[in-house]
């Protein structure tokens, strides 16, 4: 079996015909969900685009493999996806937006048998890539939108049409480079992501997509939703957009935040298109049907919604923790159908290990959620964890709950209790509601077990006596016990004091 992940960056999970969406046009989108597995509740472990995909390509929780911003020194020793894939025979490949730890030389230069990023070089130079030595060649470097915008941050959050076609996007130019990739395996089983740049910001389409939608678009239903019962700095970033110098005419707030979300949806479109082009591939090449095809993202976005304009301030919200997740599994997957239990990204790799065959990946945190796949209902999961270093977004049944450090906000206790079931659009904040109080405290309850459950260690104290516990002790790739281990062993050893 094959593996095509697709991994666009900041799509909002309701974006999608097939969520209901009344305005977002995703036909290709929408034919891979009613031909696979679309999961309701598939959550991001950040929302910060390096941590989130060291996470989803690695099957660790932040706290274990400890990125939480941008970039960063490369993990010398924490395997991916592609290096266990690749270490049993096959042929893998990273185009696109990787994002990846980069420092001095990025994470998964030694994972991968093709390595594209976009934006950098695999020693961390800046446009230093294929893709821009191609847009400087063919005269559109000015134009480019990401290299327009750096150049006129003003436009940072402005919709517009993109001076270039599609042909020449980083997503015209993924596809291009992934059906070379494809073509260029010659019979070996392959591992592929492709990492599309939108619907992320500059909000710029090609212009045939940004027609598709009205001028007079109606704006997300809760842009203008009072933010009183959120924290103090999702407050500052409400008030801040409304401050907000909009370079285009007309700038009135109303006018820019419609442009705003004009770009969004027309980016998603843009992104649809990309998707459509690797599908057409797929069915034309005979590869459609031996290969998994998953499509996701890294983390949602606001876009307006709520109030905000794009991803900060952090797991506020499920606009941003929640993700996109569709899975097509040749002879697996039911066509069309709906998941509502709980998933999470950093179920993608043990996931797909158990689905081409492979052994565990002995460093993932994550599940394997193929039973889910095949259509059964078994939960894999209580909760589902969007991490921050010093706040925790945990969903559990119907309630989403947000744990923010004091510290955070001068001493001020500004936690966030939701219940998803009967507020979606989270206009009501129960955490200091006495009524609730019992719910709160079994959302505490829940995220401190989470994590002492999940946190991985790389010694323990004293050592497993093998007379008394027919038990191994085995230390995996990355230095530290096996996530299979960790858990058994406390089990195992619940009566010895840790020092």
């Amino acid at each position: 079996m094959n593996v095509l992940l697709i991994a666009a960056d900041q799509h909002l999970a309701t974006c999608l015909g097939s969520e209901g969406h009344p305005q977002v046009l995703s036909p290709n989108l929408d034919r891979l969900a009613g031909e696979g597995v679309r999961f309701r509740h598939a959550y991001a472990q950040s929302t910060i685009c390096t941590p989130s995909r060291v996470s989803m390509l690695s099957g660790q929780y932040p706290h274990n493999h400890g990125y939480y911003g941008l970039s960063g020194p490369a993990p010398a020793r924490l395997p991916s996806l592609f290096s266990h894939f690749r270490q049993r025979g096959y042929r893998t490949g990273g185009i696109g937006l990787l994002h990846t730890p980069d420092s001095p030389r990025n994470w998964l230069e030694q994972h991968l048998d093709v390595f594209l990023d976009y934006h950098e070089s695999v020693d961390s130079r800046f446009q230093e890539t294929p893709f821009y030595e191609m847009i400087r060649q063919r005269g559109l470097y000015d134009k480019e939108d990401v290299n327009f915008v750096q150049r006129n941050p003003a436009y940072i959050l402005e919709g517009f049409p993109s001076r270039i076609p599609f042909e020449y996007s980083q997503e015209g130019w993924c596809v291009r480079e992934a059906i070379e990739f494809l073509e260029g395996c010659g019979g070996k089983p392959f591992c592929l992501q492709v990492g599309l740049q939108r619907p992320h910001q500059p909000f710029a389409p090609d212009q045939r997509f940004w027609d598709m939608y009205p001028d007079d678009l109606a704006l997300p239903e809760t842009i203008n939703q009072d933010p009183s019962h959120r924290p103090p700095h999702f407050r500052a970033a409400y008030e801040g957009f409304r401050k907000m110098h909009w370079p285009l005419e007309p700038n009135s707030f109303e006018a820019g935040a419609r442009r705003l979300w004009h770009g969004y949806l027309a980016c998603v479109t843009h992104v649809d298109h990309a998707v459509g082009l690797l599908l057409e591939h797929l069915d034309r090449a005979g590869l459609a049907g031996k290969t998994v095809v998953i499509y996701t993202a890294d983390h949602g976005g606001y876009s307006g919604t709520h109030g905000i304009p794009e991803k900060a301030p952090g797991i506020c919200s499920e606009a941003v923790c929640r993700v996109p997740m569709i899975w097509r599994v040749p002879g697996v997957t039911p066509h069309g159908t709906r998941c509502e239990h709980l998933v999470e990204t950093i179920d993608i790799a043990p996931t797909l290990s158990a689905l081409c065959g492979l052994p565990a990946m002995g460093t993932a945190d994550g599940r394997d959620i193929s039973g889910l796949l095949a259509g059964g209902d078994r939960a894999v999961r209580e909760v589902a964890v969007t991490e921050n270093p010093w706040s925790k977004a945990l969903r559990w049944r119907q309630w989403r709950f947000v744990h923010y450090q004091p510290e955070m906000f001068d001493g001020q206790d500004a936690g966030e209790l939701y219940d998803l079931q009967n507020d979606w659009n989270e206009t009501r904040n129960l955490y200091a509601d006495p009524a609730h109080g019992e719910v709160v405290q079994q959302c505490r309850r829940l995220l401190l077990e989470w994590l002492i459950r999940t946190t991985r260690v790389r010694t323990v104290w004293p050592v497993p006596d093998p007379s008394k516990f027919p038990y191994e002790y085995p230390i995996a790739d990355d230095g530290r016990e096996s996530n299979t281990a960790g858990p058994d062993l406390r089990r195992r050893m619940g009566q010895v004091t840790y020092l």
